[in-house]
């Protein structure tokens, strides 16, 4: 048995190391790269095939301020999705995840940066989740709370809006921070939950359709590759 680190650390790597072995990560690519626990190790090992020659002029796209700092510190060149030489799409881009269900639909946020996760995911020809054991799950919102990112000044209506829906809200507080979360977009989040299952598909466009709501923490639009490892350390793709 390991640890969910060392199940972080191992999912990533053999993750990696497959994706180029299968031909889908390769010099040159444009890459969107994610937030959290399993997405920073995911990145320090495409740091390491780049330093050693295996893959050169990988372009990365971050979805945060904390990945862009990594980035930095190893040396990965990083572009904005709307520079001439992205040009608003991404070959491939890989990422953690809060919860994946059987049809690898895919709740994201718990690092607040759900918003440029999903502008990476959904303008990527490819998508890939990497995950630990315990956030493979039979049904989504149920369990993890679901981010909602919203403009401070809708949070009453917007919370009205979610609690029609059957929904539980909770507006995220900082920690070691007076006040709520504030997301890299200068906005507000709101951490939501059912009592019983909802269509994540529906829903998702339901709550984007709410008034003052930015994005919401479900995906289920750009369905990924999903690199999952047991407590025992065997990697599964699926």
């Amino acid at each position: 048995m390991i640890s969910q680190n060392e199940q972080k650390n191992l999912v990533a790597s053999v993750a990696i190391d497959t994706l180029i072995g299968q031909g889908k990560i390769f010099s040159g690519m444009k890459i969107g790269l994610g937030t959290g626990s399993t997405a920073e190790p995911a990145v320090r090992r495409l740091a390491q095939r780049i330093d050693d020659g295996t893959l050169a002029d990988i372009k990365a796209v971050v979805t945060s301020f904390g990945t862009q700092n990594l980035c930095e510190e190893l040396g990965i060149p990083v572009y904005s999705m709307n520079d001439r030489i992205i040009g608003g799409h991404l070959d491939l881009t890989i990422d953690g995840a809060d919860e994946v269900d059987p049809c690898n639909n895919v709740i994201k946020g718990g690092g607040a940066a759900l918003l440029r996760e999903k502008i990476a995911a959904y303008n990527s020809t490819t998508f890939v989740i990497v995950a630990d054991a315990s956030k493979i799950v039979d049904t989504l919102g149920t369990g993890f709370r679901l981010p909602v990112e919203i403009i401070g000044e809708a949070r009453v209506p917007v919370i009205a809006a979610l609690n029609a829906l059957g929904a539980d809200c909770v507006l995220r507080q900082g920690v070691r921070k007076c006040g709520p979360v504030i997301t890299d977009n200068g906005n507000q989040l709101l951490d939501i939950v059912w009592k019983e299952p909802v269509d994540p598909a529906v829903m998702e466009d339901k709550i984007n359709g709410i008034v003052g709501v930015v994005d919401n923490g479900f995906f289920t639009k750009n369905k990924p590759i999903v690199f999952t490892v047991d407590a025992d350390g065997s990697v599964i793709e699926r």
